[in-house]
């Protein structure tokens, strides 16, 4: 059995963070407007490719919306993101997702992911952290074999509803265990 050393760790980390680099994530991005713009597109798209997500919005009170988050891994991964808060329909605030990880990985993936939060102490919560990890209050709202998101909206009590969506790439599973959420000023 090889020994991992701290050399092939780095070499991992270099090489994920060479894959985060080449892929268009908003990293350097003129500030606001360009992530205000990216956000309305991806609502635009979650909204005509899966309408029931309208509904969803509607119920909510306030909505993180990252447009994309960029992950890559070679042994060590890693993740970012930007996004923006919205509380009715008004983008309030601007945050950062990112993520890392360790272990037997290899491959990049792109994909969107919009938090909802369904109560005004899970957006309050939210909002008066100085970093936010996604825990054991988000509910993931799955797509079926229909490819129809659906969510039991009416029956669900959990404070935030997550839906991830537009996966791209080779890198398996896409979820928001590890993700940290950090406000940023654009």
């Amino acid at each position: 059995m090889k020994n991992i050393s701290r050399r092939s760790i780095a070499f991992g980390a270099v090489a994920s963070i060479g894959l985060l680099a080449g892929c268009s994530n908003g990293i350097g991005s003129n500030g606001g407007a360009k992530i205000d713009a990216r956000v309305d597109q991806t609502l635009n798209f979650l909204y005509s490719q899966y309408p029931s997500t309208r509904g969803l919005a509607d119920k909510s009170v306030g909505m993180l919306v990252m447009p994309l988050i960029t992950e890559a891994g070679f042994g060590v991964g890693g993740g970012y993101g930007r996004g923006a808060l919205r509380v009715n329909d008004t983008t309030v605030d601007y945050y950062s997702a990112t993520k890392g990880s360790f272990g037997l990985q290899i491959g990049a993936q792109q994909y969107a992911h919009v938090l909802f939060f369904m109560t005004e102490d899970a957006l309050l919560n939210y909002r008066r952290s100085s970093g936010w990890a996604a825990g054991a209050d988000v509910e993931y709202v799955f797509k079926d074999k229909g490819e129809n998101i659906r969510a039991e909206t009416t029956t669900s009590t959990a404070p935030v509803l997550a839906v991830i969506f537009g996966q791209a790439g080779l890198h398996v599973g896409a979820t928001l265990e590890g993700v940290k959420y950090t406000r940023i000023i654009p």
